[in-house]
């Protein structure tokens, strides 16, 4: 079950949001034996402190949560999303008149994704503390995109033994059984016959055979097309990773498992679009006939691409899928990949890189990822870069030599491959490493409520 919003007319205990400059104040506006309480609990309206003002027959009457000052504020978000944490079981609703709305916004979504756990093989406690919609927030819409999140977050978190290429076909078939959204599968040596080469050689050595998933939903309204890198397990192929690399590389699908998030989102919500999803679901693997360094593959476009690592395999089942999914007229097209170590290094683990070549797209998008705390930063399309995907023997490179400019290399690479249709690129962690205010640690969606938020912009729906 996704977390929802406490529904119904039951009695709730408010919560007051105070900022810090403004406590005092509002501390002095209470009883005495409130104030008193109040200040002898050391509560002074810093960034996610709480208090709880009891009644004087023992229950709580009230919440305090501090929300700090702006500067606070700036250095991360949802702060307040802990709170369900520390609440007694109840009913709660929030207090806060004066509270601009994207504040509130921010609180109510922050509440339902701090209420995620993964326990599919461990139980694990959730917050009982329930929350009422806040006034003037769209509650169906932050339910929606709290779903949709946690559908990208329980895919990343289940490990390859239950979440194979073939698991993540049943996941889409089902997606598109609960939308009516008509799905097909190129399945195993289909790919070959039907000219997705590099789909096939990069999942031919595993015992799960590779596909390409291709999901449509929506009869009027811009086409919009989501490609996301299904690497359900990557040992790196014959340029086999090291043990400490690969144990997170169930991960690796991060991009195919956000791109289905934010698929979620749109066809719940019944956006005026028609949307198509891509994935290329495939496991890197070693055997005897795994892609070898040195071979040069022929794309479905029909480019040369001399394999230099074969670690370096998102970008060629991308490729593949980029190539289909141009071959059709399409309003923007857009991917997403759990693609370099090098915007890890760039940007770190909570900023979602993105690639375009439209400014007023890049700028919309920014707007947007402000507004829904889903933060992204743009990298560039930088055109001198070309010729380093561009080897002696074939017409591309997927793993220049140098370690220069990572992401950007990449980003190029798989531009190639889309010439007709706008185009942006995520090149995404997909992970939280450490436990922050609504992203417990695990896996995380990235850049998809900023996705959402911009495209009635992106689209002009």
């Amino acid at each position: 079950m996704y977390p929802e919003f406490e529904q119904g007319d039951a009695a709730s205990c408010p919560i007051h949001v105070i900022e810090q400059d403004k406590a005092e104040e509002w501390i002095a506006s209470h009883p005495k034996a409130q104030a008193d309480w109040l200040r002898n609990s050391g509560f002074t309206g810093k960034l996610g402190e709480s208090c709880l003002l009891p009644d004087p027959d023992g229950s709580i009457s009230a919440v305090a949560v501090g929300f700090g000052q702006a500067p606070a504020r700036k250095r991360g978000r949802f702060h307040l999303a802990g709170l369900a944490s520390s609440l007694p079981e109840g009913v709660y609703h929030l207090e806060a008149d004066e509270m601009e709305a994207q504040a509130k916004s921010e609180f109510a979504l922050g509440w339902l994704l701090g209420q995620y756990r993964f326990d599919r093989y461990k139980a694990s406690a959730t917050p009982k503390a329930r929350l009422k919609a806040p006034a003037g927030v769209d509650a169906d819409r932050l339910t929606k995109i709290a779903a949709g999140e946690c559908l990208t977050r329980d895919l990343i978190n289940t490990p390859t033994s239950d979440m194979g290429p073939d698991t993540l076909a049943g996941v889409i078939h089902g997606l598109g059984k609960e939308f009516g959204a008509e799905v097909t599968e190129v399945l195993g040596d289909e790919l070959l016959s039907q000219n997705f080469p590099l789909i096939h050689t990069v999942g031919r050595a595993s015992t799960t055979p590779p596909r390409l998933l291709d999901m449509r939903w929506g009869k009027a309204g811009p086409a919009l097309t989501l490609v996301g890198k299904g690497v359900c397990f990557d040992t790196g192929g014959l340029n086999l990773k090291p043990g400490a690399s690969m144990g997170l590389m169930k991960k690796d699908m991060g991009g195919a498992a956000t791109v289905l998030g934010l698929a979620r989102m749109i066809m719940s919500l019944g956006l005026p679009l028609r949307l198509r999803v891509l994935i290329p679901a495939v496991e890197n693997s070693v055997a005897g006939n795994a892609f070898r360094p040195g071979d040069v593959l022929t794309s479905r476009k029909g480019q040369t691409i001399e394999i230099n690592n074969t670690d370096a395999e998102g970008r060629l089942v991308l490729a593949d899928a980029l190539a289909f999914a141009d071959e059709e007229p399409a309003d923007l097209i857009l991917s997403m990949a759990t693609l370099t170590g090098a915007a890890r290094v760039a940007v770190g683990p909570d900023l979602a890189p993105f690639y375009t070549d439209d400014d007023s797209a890049a700028g919309k998008l920014a707007e947007a990822a402000a507004k829904v705390a889903d933060p992204v930063w743009r990298m560039p399309f930088h055109d001198p870069y070309e010729q380093m995907i561009e080897p002696a023997i074939a017409d591309l490179d997927n793993a220049p030599a140098g370690g220069f400019a990572g992401s950007i290399t990449a980003a190029l690479f798989l531009r190639r491959f889309v010439d007709t249709a706008p185009y942006m690129h995520f090149d995404i962690y997909g992970w939280q490493p450490a436990a922050a205010p609504a992203r417990p640690k695990g896996g995380v969606g990235q850049g998809a409520r900023a996705v959402l938020e911009a495209l009635p912009k992106l689209l002009s729906i």
